[in-house]
Order: structure tokens, then sequence, then C-alpha cells
């Protein structure tokens, strides 16, 4: 190896955690329209306990009219902006029917329309900046700094993007890669949980492609750029995100679909109401009454609370039950999916490795705990995240760990120790028997026994088949036994799958960056047959697409950066919290807090309950809107009894969609209940 590979002393940036990019959020009330709402809802609950308690008008009438002000001077203005171009859109109608309401003494009824609308504009605005936020931080996985390599084999540090293509760079133990690029030197293990997914580092050597935001091992590289810092996979990612952003269909509830028909046709009929009348000979004052009583019995208080309290009630229930639903329109659309996308590491599975087989070989005189302690105790000193695996499972089975000394470690073979007087290494099988033995067909154990390497080779050849990662414990030069080594799928999975089946009317599909022999085997065991394996970001990203250009309702569950423009194309993305990525979790439309995966299906189940109710109330608020109307017109109906029916009907789908709040309408959901 070269002395340009010898590590140097640099400067270095903060740990982080591996695969996330640093936090970049906006501040709340950095949104004017945060502080318009919050000011409107100040002064609104400032306003109600004066008015509810008698005092007198002077007191509270000054804070609703503060109120009317600071929540519907910007939505009114937007929806005169509107009319402009000649739409009429439902925040304007809002605004004129709060006023209208105040004009006829219905004070508190429009602040509250008002606050409500207001409260709804701000989080839509922070949702927006939020997950801006996220992609502009998803750039910072890149480091801003490379270490470029003049001919002569001297070190310049240049910033990222004056990197060109054939340029050589210096990759050091512990730094991200800084350009997408092809190993010319040096051997290591990379973390490539940012764009594959893949749960455990990925050996490379010379020939291997690397990947700019990677995280380097213990080797250290030298490398030839392949692509400039704009074309990189993770510059794509940033790209593919914002571009499925902004091409995804607009989301809108249901009522929201039929706004301007339902706008300009009660404007047209208030007007009518008021102006037929007059032109017969009637009274100003009657005409001007019955048109506010027409305006307020028809206006989509009642049809606006219809859709909100079911879908608000359901956010809420599965929130106590660890699930964050970012909006009404989301949770509207987790009751349309007729299609599901699983992520595998970190989503169907637990997202760390576990030592799953133990397996001494014959001759060697040990038994499984004494195998393990011993590759335990040479690989305590490693930071790999095999070591840690291997550490982990003599701790979960009590196995006292002994003294190990002259550690030392070679990237991309393994490590060795000393252990209680015996040499031990641990690592991959193929080449610590290589640097071990070099081409002796025959491995000779403690007693003699003698270990062909064919049949030495099956047994490693039958762990990695099943889905384990196979790991060589050599004891004094000979062979002492393998370690299977797995990401564990989670207890959960296989009911998660199979709820999610029952409920879409079809089997779910796993999309992965991880090896096909892996991901098929975890497929196997939760219950999926269609695997996608070896994807990158974008190969999600067609997947998804491929399925919604067959007219499927798709919802992608993931975890990682990698899972992000998928979740960004989806109908609907659901992030793993526990431990998903910045990007994830804010590109999403609902996140698992308690990272439970049952908690998937449950959600899905009980969204479609709360569209049911939708419904339910569309139906009641129709009728009451369409008896009083009809009164209005046809008889003569009181102003008090009008504004009774209104609010009654306000009231009666208000306490129908609480519904959704109680114990059980979770515990049904969870049970598989949609309906």
């Amino acid at each position: 190896m070269t002395s340009t590979l010898t590590p140097q002393p640099v400067e270095r940036a903060k740990p982080e955690r591996p695969g996330t990019a640093p936090r970049r959020r906006t501040r709340v009330l950095a949104l004017p329209e945060a502080r318009w709402a919050a000011a409107a809802t100040v002064l609104f609950l400032l306003a109600l306990p004066l008015q509810l308690t008698g005092a007198p008008a002077w007191t509270w009438g000054p804070l609703y009219a503060l109120s009317y002000v600071t929540g519907g001077w910007e939505p009114g203005w937007e929806g005169l902006k509107a009319l402009k171009d000649r739409t009429l859109d439902v925040d304007l109608l809002m605004v004129v029917a709060a006023l209208g309401a105040a004009a006829i003494g219905q004070v508190m009824d429009g602040a509250l329309l008002i606050v409500i609308f207001a409260t709804s504009g701000a989080l839509e605005a922070l949702a927006t900046a939020r997950t801006a936020d996220s992609v502009r931080g998803l750039l910072d996985l890149a480091p801003a700094t490379a270490t470029r390599l003049s001919p002569d084999g001297g070190e310049q540090a240049v910033a990222v993007e004056e990197l060109t293509v054939g340029d050589i760079v210096l990759v050091r133990p512990g730094e991200r890669v800084g350009a997408d690029g092809r190993v010319l030197d040096g051997a290591s293990e990379v973390d490539q949980a940012t764009i594959t997914g893949e749960p455990l580092p990925v050996p490379k050597e010379r020939g291997d492609e690397v990947f700019a935001g990677t995280v380097n091992g213990t080797g250290a590289l030298r490398v030839r750029v392949e692509r400039d810092a704009s074309d990189s996979v993770i510059a794509r990612i940033v790209r593919m995100v914002q571009e499925a952003s902004e091409t995804k269909a607009p989301t809108q509830l249901f009522i929201e679909k039929v706004e301007q028909r339902y706008s300009l046709g009660m404007v047209a009929a208030t007007l009518a109401v008021f102006l037929v009348p007059l032109a017969f000979g009637a009274q100003l004052t009657d005409a001007l009454l019955r048109a506010m009583t027409f305006m307020i019995v028809a206006s989509p208080c009642a049809v606006v609370l219809a859709t909100m309290p079911p879908l608000l009630s359901a956010i809420a229930n599965a929130g106590r039950h660890g699930v964050l639903v970012k909006s009404a329109v989301v949770m509207e659309r987790l009751g349309q999916v007729d299609a599901v996308a699983l992520d595998k590491t970190g989503t169907l599975t637990e997202g760390s490795p576990r030592v799953t087989d133990v397996r001494p070989l014959p001759g060697s005189g040990l038994d499984e705990g004494e195998l393990l302690a011993l590759a335990a105790a040479a690989e305590r000193p490693s930071e790999h995240p095999l070591a840690r695996a291997v550490v982990d499972a003599t701790r979960d089975r009590g196995l006292d760990l002994p003294e190990a000394r002259d550690f030392t470690s070679a990237p991309g073979v393994g490590v060795t120790a000393v252990v209680g007087g015996r040499t031990v290494a641990v690592g991959a099988p193929a080449r610590l028997l290589d640097a071990a033995d070099g081409t002796a067909t025959e491995l000779h154990a403690a007693d003699g026994t003698a270990v062909k390497r064919e049949e030495f080779g099956r047994t490693a050849a039958e762990l990695e088949e099943s889905g384990r990662t196979a790991v060589l414990v050599v004891v004094d030069g000979t062979p002492a036994g393998l370690l299977g080594i797995a990401d564990r799928l989670r207890p959960d999975a296989a009911a998660t799958v199979a709820a999610l089946a029952r409920l879409t009317g079809s089997a779910p599909v796993l999309l992965t960056g991880d090896n096909p022999r892996a991901a098929a085997h975890l497929a196997a065991e939760a219950g999926i047959d269609d695997v996608r394996a070896g994807l990158l970001p974008q190969d999600k990203l067609d997947a998804v697409r491929e399925l919604e250009s067959a007219g499927r309702k798709v919802l992608v569950v993931g975890d990682g950066v990698n899972d992000a423009p998928a979740l960004a194309a989806a109908h609907t993305g659901i992030a793993m919290g526990r431990a998903g990525s910045d990007l994830a979790l804010e590109t999403a439309d609902a996140v698992i807090v308690r990272d439970e995966l049952a908690a998937v299906p449950a959600t899905v189940a009980l969204s479609r309950r709360a569209r049911r109710l939708v419904v339910q109330n569309l139906v009641i608020a129709g009728v009451f809107i369409a008896g009083l109307v009809v009164w209005d017109l046809a008889g003569d109906l009181p102003l008090p009894l009008g504004v009774a029916g209104h609010e009654g009907s306000t009231v009666l789908v208000g306490l129908n969609g609480l519904r959704l709040l109680r114990e059980g309408a979770w515990q049904r959901a969870a049970a598989g209940e949609s309906g």
C-alpha cells in the first residue's frame, strides 16, 4: 500500500448519525401564516369567556373584530385576487359567511369559522416549509470538501463542487465519500445505508463503485471521480424528491372538489333571494332579512364540519397510539390505497444485525458458547456493526468475555486478537482463509481432523443462501466455526403483511436495495411473493410509478433517505419513526412514532371508517340545508329558527364525527375491521 494512503490528521466534521442529514427546521412563528393564525386564535380565546360570562359587549366585541381581521385578511385578500382571475374559492366564501354571521348578531360563530380556516392555512404552510427544509438538508450528507490528489502525490483540500470527472480523491477512515467514483487503490467497508438501505457495510476494493455521502470504514481508499457533484446519486435523490412533490396530484378533501360550483351557486342564490322579491315590490328590510337567513342556512359550515371532525378524530386517535398523520387530507387518502410497497431494512426488519446461527466445526473442541465467547472477545475492540452483533449475542446469552490483547484489524478481511493465549481471527470466510492459508485444499483442526475447503464452503454457502452473512472464526490458524448474522424480521411483520393484503385486496410488494438472496429469504418469511431487490432510489421511484400507471393508489412504507423519492411520489407515504432519516420523516405523509409496524394496517382501517363517517355526515348536513333552504324560500323561516337549525345540524355532524375518538374505534381497526 502506498504512503499516500497513510492516515493523516485532518479536520473532522462533527459526528452525525449515519444516513441522516443535519437538521434544518423552519421555526413555526417564522411563517407569517402561523403568526396571523396564532393571533386570531388568542384573540378568540380571550373574547369567548368574556361573552359567555355576560360581560359588556364593549369588552369582547373589539377582540372578536381583531380576530376577524388577523385571521381573515389573508384568505380574504387571496380570494379577492382569485376573483380578479374569475374564480371563486371557498376561503373567500368562508370570510363572507363569517361577516354575514356577524351582521345578524352571530359574531362568535363567524370568528370561530375564521380561526378554523386560518389555522388550517398555517398548518399547510408549515408542512410545505418543513419538507423544503429536509430536502435542502439532504445536500449536507455529502461533505463540503474532499482531498484531491495531484499527479506528484500531493494533497489539496477542495470544495466538492470543484471536482471534475477523472480527479483522484483520498477518502480516509471515518470520512464521507466526496463524489461518486470507482476505487483505484485500498480496501475498506463502506456504509451505504443512505443510498441503498443495506443494513451492513459493503466491502470495497479496487474496481468497486462508491457513492457521495456514504461513510467510509476503517480503511483508506483512493477513488477516481466518475460523476460531477451535480449528477451524483445524492444530488439526483434531491431532484427526484422535489420533482415528485411538485408533480404529485393535488390533494383535496372531498368537499373541496365541489367548492367552485357550491360557492358560485350560493352567491348567485343569495343575490336572487334578495333581488327577486325587491323586483316584485317587497320591502328592502324584508328582502335583506330573507337573503341573510338564506345565506346562513345555506352556508357550508355544517358541510365543512361534516368532513373535518371524523378525520381529525381519527388523527387524534391514531396519535394516541403512536401514529402521526400530518393532515386531514392524508387521513382521507390513507383509506383509498389499494396497493402497498414496503422497504426491507428498518421497516420489515429491525434494522440492526443479530447473530442467528453459531456452528462449531467438527474437531474444534468448542461448543456454541465457547466459540461465540472467543469471537466476541476478539471483536469487542472493533466498531464494525457485525462485531457489535457478536458482542451483543454473548451478552444476551449471559456469557463471560475473556480479555483480549494485541488487537489488529485488516479492512475487508477481519480482526485478529490473542484471547487466553490463543490467536483468534474473525472475518469474511474466503478472504480470511486466503490470507491465512494460501491455496491449501485441506485445513486441519486442533485434533488433527481434516476439514476440506469444499465441505467448509458448503456450510458457509448454506448460511448465505438462507439470507445470513457468514463469519468465520479461526483459532490458532485452524477454522473453529461459523457464525450466521442477519437483520431480524420484526415479530409483527408477517401479520402486518397479511392484514395489508386483506385491506387492499393484493399482497404488498417488497422494494429494497439489499442483495436479492437476503431479500428473497426475508420476503418468504414475511409472506411476500413480489420481491424487487438491488434497487437504487431511482429504481424504487420507477417501481412506484409503474404501479400507479396501472391505476393503483400506492402506499409506500419506508425509513431511509433512499426511500424518500418513492415516499414523495406515492399516493400516500408512511415513515417508520425510530430509525427513520429526517428526509423520510418530513417527506412522508404519516410517521409511525412508536415504530410498531402493525400500526400501518390499523391506520388504514381507521381511515376507511373515517371516510364512511364523512359520507354519513354529508348526507345529514345536506338534508338539513335542503330542508331549511326550502322552508326559507317557500315559507317564512324565522331567522332565530334558521340559525338554530343551522347550528343544530353543525353540532349533530360534529358529534357524529367525534365517535372515532373512542378507544374502541382503534381496537376495531387494529383487529382488521375497516367498517
